[in-house]
């Protein structure tokens, strides 16, 4: 069981001036459309102003996403 934390958006989404790889490289528009649609995971409030999202749904999220995900090799097999 890996340990419980928080994420800040920018933790999810990385930034790289700041150099900070992203765990789910997708823009902050596209992060937020997404949890609209209901496929990604709500975030928690620290503050009114302050989201944050719990790791176990992020790790939730990323099984989710690559379970259908298919391996591309270089020779297309």
């Amino acid at each position: 069981m890996s340990e419980f934390k928080l994420y800040r958006l920018i933790d999810i989404i990385g930034d790289k001036r700041l150099g900070i790889p992203p765990i789910i490289p997708v823009s902050r528009t596209a992060w937020y459309r997404e949890i609209q649609r209901g496929n990604y995971p709500k975030p928690v409030m620290l503050t009114p102003r302050v989201p944050a999202w719990r790791s176990t749904d992020i790790d939730a999220l990323l099984k989710k996403l690559f379970s259908g995900a298919e391996i591309n090799t270089a020779d297309g097999n």
